[in-house]
């Protein structure tokens, strides 16, 4: 009996899947807060739903500016510290950290409703932003980058579970596509405000500023699904709902799968700071105790749990697996080969901060736009596998490919423009339909938790790509730089690697700096090798997907574009 229902989950129900769509009443067999917002986009009218996706991008846009801002210096405060090698090894813990903590968060927006994990992610954004304009050592910093990925990451998925409760899913693609635009003009800001900060009022009032401006263009939001949700009430559309309990949150699952990938991944990272490396016992205990809560987890969700934190047919549905691991793959790829990637074209071309951004976020601006026409033919067509089979996959692996040879020294920064925009056209159309193919074979109950659960592979694939990127920068880029180091400056050694500031500050052309750019481009190299090879995983996670017609089902309900 258990293996049945589980199967029909699975399947998204599609056997009873027709009565469900067709009915547009609250789902009463849904957890508290999906319930919440099913009668908040049954309450609000039209004008307030374009309202609540105008301020969706406005926060969208201002998010991603000091996202920007925060990016670019980052290699600054790190520089300060004489830790410029830290700055791959920060963005591992704090991205892996962010990841981790959507598991929980879906939980907090299924069972308590959107606006209270939307709260609390601005809350931990504003507290990460405050402490990194106080920090005072690495040590401090690093702290404030988990609080900010936690809050940044967590806001930027809650107004994805926004999105996709208040659209139809052959309009999803368009929407996400709409949520993403802001990226096309943000891309541009990042950089100069971040030089504007350096050469001005200092890091400090960088992250100060935004820690003001943040409260203040996203609360409006949490208002108007506040309010909604009242109106609802007042219509007699909210029945008993308050369900949000120890059970309902099934917290043993959430601590088991939440530490166990804590402990086994963060490993990976520190391992090097051990005097034994691997074989220290910490880090063996580590992956080991972290492997064992994973299998727990499995075990507890399959046998135990009274209530899954997702059916076991959704944990095993191909489609779902070949999306994550999909997300794992492109990340873990992204890491590999941009981790260093601003400070290489700083160093190794000698662009200006501001410079160095734009050809950064050439992926940022070409991928969002991309998406759009993505959008339209998913609208169009019905269906999203082919673009990612046949589009996607392809120029990614050629575009990355291209890079080994053009991303060195000496070599026209135009080839280098170019490859980012071929990866930037196949990357806008992979987020897209490995977004739509983890919500399409479920109903509307799991959206949130099967969102959450392709932002954590992502998360962790960005976390692993970055650890490889920092392994093999503290592995290539010292013992390079000492041995192409004029003798003059070998004495220098330490101050040159462990600083950005102290690279650039030596004259293109000079015997030292010619050193320091051999050096970068053979690391690099070595990185996008790396991230090429991991790219051949994607097709066979495309692969596995079902070719499904999105036009076929309704998921939401309500008032909704």
């Amino acid at each position: 009996m258990n293996r049945s229902k589980e199967a029909d989950a699975s399947a998204s129900s599609r056997k009873n899947h027709s009565s469900y769509l067709d009915d547009d009443n609250i789902s009463q067999d849904a957890p508290a807060g999906v319930q919440k917002i099913e009668a908040t986009t049954k309450a609000w009218s039209r004008k307030t739903l374009i309202t609540a996706y105008a301020m969706m991008w406005l926060i969208y846009f201002v998010n991603n500016t000091q996202q920007g801002m925060a990016f670019a210096l980052t290699p600054y405060v790190t520089g300060r510290f004489q830790k410029h090698a830290s700055t791959a090894t920060i963005h591992v813990m704090a991205s892996l950290i962010g990841g981790l903590m959507k598991l929980p968060l879906a939980k907090v927006l299924d069972v308590w409703g959107r606006p209270h994990g939307y709260a609390f992610c601005v809350a931990l954004l504003t507290t990460g932003l405050v402490m990194m304009a106080s920090c005072k050592n690495l040590a401090m910093y690093t702290a404030a980058q988990v609080f900010y990925s936690v809050g940044y990451s967590g806001l930027s998925y809650t107004m994805s579970i926004f999105i996709a409760d208040t659209s139809a899913l052959k309009n999803r693609g368009l929407m996400l596509a709409f949520a993403l635009s802001p990226n096309i003009i943000t891309a541009w800001l990042g950089g100069p405000i971040g030089k504007s900060i350096l050469v001005g009022p200092g890091l400090a009032w960088g992250f100060g500023i935004f820690s003001i401006v943040i409260p203040v263009v996203t609360m409006p939001l949490f208002g108007i699904f506040v309010y909604s949700y009242y109106q609802a009430k007042k219509q007699d559309l909210v029945v008993e709902i308050i369900r949000h309990n120890f059970v309902q949150f099934d917290v043993v699952g959430l601590f088991l799968v939440t530490a166990g990938f804590t402990l086994f991944l963060l490993p990976f990272n520190l391992y090097q700071r051990q005097p034994e490396l691997w074989r220290s016992p910490k880090i063996i205990a580590m992956i080991t105790i972290g492997g064992s809560l994973l299998v727990a987890f499995a075990l507890w969700e399959r046998f135990f749990a009274p209530v899954k934190y997702l059916p076991w047919g959704l944990l095993t549905n191909r489609t779902i697996l070949g999306a994550c691991a999909l997300a794992t793959v492109i990340f873990i790829s992204h890491n590999l080969r941009d981790s260093y990637y601003i400070s290489f074209l700083q160093v190794v071309d000698d662009l200006d901060l501001a410079t160095a951004t734009y050809i950064t976020n050439i992926y940022s601006v070409g991928s969002c736009i991309w998406c759009i026409p993505v959008g339209i033919a998913i609208r169009l067509s019905g269906r999203f596998r082919w673009l990612a089979w046949y589009f996607g996959v392809p120029l990614t692996i050629l575009g990355v490919g291209l890079m080994i040879h053009f991303e060195q020294p000496g070599i026209s920064i135009g080839y280098i423009v170019m490859c980012q925009i071929m990866i930037a056209f196949a990357g806008g159309t992979l987020a897209i339909c490995e977004e739509m193919a983890v919500m399409a074979v479920v109903e509307h109950q799991y959206l949130a938790v099967v969102l959450a659960i392709g932002g954590m592979f992502a998360s962790v694939g960005g976390a692993i790509g970055a650890t490889v990127a920092a392994a093999i920068w503290q592995d290539i880029f010292p013992k390079r730089l000492m041995k192409y180091l004029p003798a003059e400056t070998k004495g220098n050694f330490t101050a040159i690697y462990g600083a950005l500031e102290v690279q650039r500050s030596y004259p293109v052309g000079s015997a030292t700096r010619d050193a320091i750019v051999r050096a970068y481009g053979d690391t690099q190299k070595t990185m996008l090798i790396a991230s090429t090879a991991v790219l051949a995983l994607a097709i066979a996670c495309v692969g596995v997907w079902k070719d499904l017609r999105v036009k076929d089902f309704k998921q939401t309900k309500g008032n909704v574009v």
